[in-house]
């Protein structure tokens, strides 16, 4: 038997705040993978800081398509049950941001409208989503409804364990990046750190979601935005490949731990049991 708060969120609808909220960050989220991913020499001139190398700017811009992709869901469906899982996790990326940027405040061109933007974002978010969560949760919890599939087991275990690595990686990335840059597959300062913190820590706790929840109908836009996400940074690890340190294991490692993670969504989508 199904537990009732965990089968709530199938009929529950999305209240107008996060759709309001959804339709500011979708063109938001696009403009900057365009900039970030696209067309990353203009990103470099006008984006809130000028990120490097390459592979740094294309990998949040890739973390950004993969944002746009999962609010597109939440205008389009507009079902608590679809979107609820992924809200806490977006609240850390976005907070650890926020913590980056006061933390290395000096490092960004503050008169850009890119950077007021980023910083009205990360300041903001964080302390809106978590209510806007809590309150559609409520609603949700008085109402009834029926889990929409279950996750194979063998998948909740995988997404359990691979989220708690990414998000211990996600702290020490956040605490001491001073520590990872000279295991990274290539250049990192302590900014970009910082942000690999946040890219690694949405993963991570969307990971260990899944694995407490098991809902399909909880988690499959969230996989498959993810997804769209992990084949970006493939093609950007192509694309930038000369800012890699190939002769360093932990080149591979990233590029075998991406592919990994696609296999194992694609064979959770093909597993998955009504």
């Amino acid at each position: 038997m199904q537990s009732r708060s965990s089968s709530v969120k199938s009929v529950v609808p999305v209240q107008g705040p996060i759709l309001g909220l959804a339709a500011v960050l979708v063109p938001v989220l696009v403009v900057a993978f365009v900039m970030l991913y696209i067309v990353p020499d203009f990103g470099e001139r006008f984006f809130a800081w000028p990120i490097s190398p390459l592979m740094s700017s294309m990998m949040l811009g890739a973390t950004y398509m993969g944002g746009a992709y999962f609010f597109t869901v939440v205008l389009l469906t507009r079902q608590w049950r679809y979107i609820w899982l992924g809200l806490l996790p977006i609240t850390a990326f976005a907070g650890t941001l926020g913590i980056a940027t006061l933390l290395h405040w000096d490092r960004f061109v503050h008169e850009r409208l890119v950077f007021q933007i980023w910083a009205a974002l990360y300041f903001a978010v964080p302390l809106i989503l978590p209510v806007l969560w809590y309150r559609n949760k409520r609603l949700a919890d008085h109402a009834d409804g029926e889990r929409d599939g279950e996750f194979p087991q063998l998948s909740r275990w995988a997404f359990g364990a691979l989220g708690a690595i990414l998000t211990i990686a996600a702290l020490i990335l956040l605490l001491v990046p001073e520590f990872m840059i000279p295991l990274w597959p290539w250049t990192l300062t302590a900014l970009t750190g910082r942000m690999m913190a946040a890219m690694f820590i949405l993963p991570g706790l969307v990971g260990l979601s899944i694995a407490s929840d098991g809902s399909w109908s909880s988690a499959r836009f969230l996989l498959q935005a993810q997804v769209f996400s992990i084949i970006l940074m493939l093609i950007a690890a192509a694309i930038a490949r000369d800012n890699f340190d190939w002769s360093h294991p932990s080149s591979w490692f990233f590029v075998g731990g991406m592919t990994f993670i696609v296999v194992l969504i694609i064979y959770t989508f093909l597993a998955k049991r009504e």
